[in-house]
């Protein structure tokens, strides 16, 4: 697999060509080729996922002045999750250089995008480590920015989860319950699928590397379903 033009699209130059090869490596590749020296991407991916979180939340703490530390918690959570990553994986074109098993190269849907997000955050994490944090910081505003200018503008990145919760006390009297509905994956890699009830009724469900998030994608989605928004 030649990287080079992932370089290109992501404007740097590795100077260690194995440590972007291993962002890209996913473990159902290294279980499928066994007899290959490399390693699978998870450890980048969790270096990444903390530079990233730091990155956002000094953007934030600086470019949002005046706002609460709530409502900076809330916009992080819109930037730093798998559907932004994945969004911007889309755009570098990672997709193309995935190194997966055949059986994970097949499925193109959710799990994808769990996966295209996960190599982002491994991505940053090579990026960290043989360039420095400015260049990985660099990196990420100039692939970010775009983004947070639009969540700041549709107010996307306002909490579902209390706004679920405060139309749902107004319009029905209740308060919305959420229950974990399957947990799946290994302690490193975990997947929830969670649903948000008012009384006995399933009103959405939401999927989530943690629980936090299963819920606020549940909350949004019974937002929309409801026509609250």
């Amino acid at each position: 697999m030649d990287f080079s033009k992932f370089e290109e699209s992501a404007g740097i130059n590795f100077k260690d060509k194995n440590l972007l090869k291993q962002a890209f490596t996913h473990r159902s590749y290294i279980n499928e080729n066994r007899t290959l020296a490399l390693e699978h991407n998870e450890r980048l991916e969790f270096l990444g996922d903390a530079v990233l979180e730091l990155v956002i939340t000094d953007h934030l703490f600086g470019r949002m002045k005046n706002a609460s530390e709530g409502e900076l918690t809330s916009l992080r959570s819109a930037l730093v999750n798998a559907d932004t990553c994945s969004r911007v994986a889309q755009t570098l074109g990672v997709n193309d250089y995935l190194l997966l098993s055949k059986g994970e190269a097949k499925d193109t849907g959710r799990a994808r995008q769990y996966i295209l997000a996960n190599t982002l955050e491994a991505v940053i994490g090579a990026i960290y480590i043989d360039q420095g944090y400015g260049v990985a910081k660099d990196f990420i505003l100039k692939n970010f920015l775009a983004i947070t200018e639009e969540i700041l503008k549709e107010g996307a990145w306002i909490d579902s989860k209390s706004l679920f919760q405060e139309k749902a006390q107004e319009i029905i009297g209740t308060t919305p319950l959420y229950k974990t509905l399957k947990e799946s994956g290994p302690d490193h890699d975990k997947h929830f699928i969670v649903g948000v009830y008012v009384g006995k009724e399933l009103y959405a469900e939401g999927e989530g590397k943690s629980k936090q998030d299963a819920e606020q994608e549940a909350a949004k989605n019974a937002l929309e379903t409801q026509g609250w928004k």
